[in-house]
């Protein structure tokens, strides 16, 4: 069985950078497209940004692109999010989930997504002066 745990969240200050990490384990990461996704208090969890199975496609939500960098280690079993300029409104607990598709570069930022069957337990992110 798969099994997902996030890592490198922390408080951080406006303008910030934060790197997390969705390390893999049970089974190889390569299977699956990865997608990383957050909720903050009393809104709904959101898409932030994905990535395919083979590393060579990835989605960003509008509020991560340029600022926000997905990329994986299928050696390490592992998917990390740079994210840099942070802002307070990228205040939430991140997750990261697991999406066992046939395309080798397919990936989905749609939280609602039935194939994403595998989470994590999520990393806390806080953005404050």
């Amino acid at each position: 069985q798969l099994q997902l745990v996030e890592s490198g969240g922390g408080l951080v200050q406006p303008g910030g950078s934060l790197r997390l990490s969705c390390a893999a384990s049970g089974r190889p990461l390569d299977a699956y497209a990865i997608g990383w996704f957050r909720q903050a208090p009393g809104k709904e969890r959101e898409g932030v940004s994905c990535i395919g199975k083979n590393g060579k496609s990835s989605s960003y939500a509008d509020s991560a692109k340029g600022r926000f960098t997905l990329y994986r280690d299928n050696v390490e079993n592992t998917v990390y999010l740079q994210m840099n300029n942070l802002k307070p409104e990228d205040t939430a607990i991140y997750f990261c989930a697991a999406d066992r598709n046939r395309f080798p570069d397919f990936c989905s930022i749609d939280a609602r997504n039935p194939r994403y069957l595998d989470w994590g337990q999520g990393t806390q992110v806080t953005v404050s002066a």
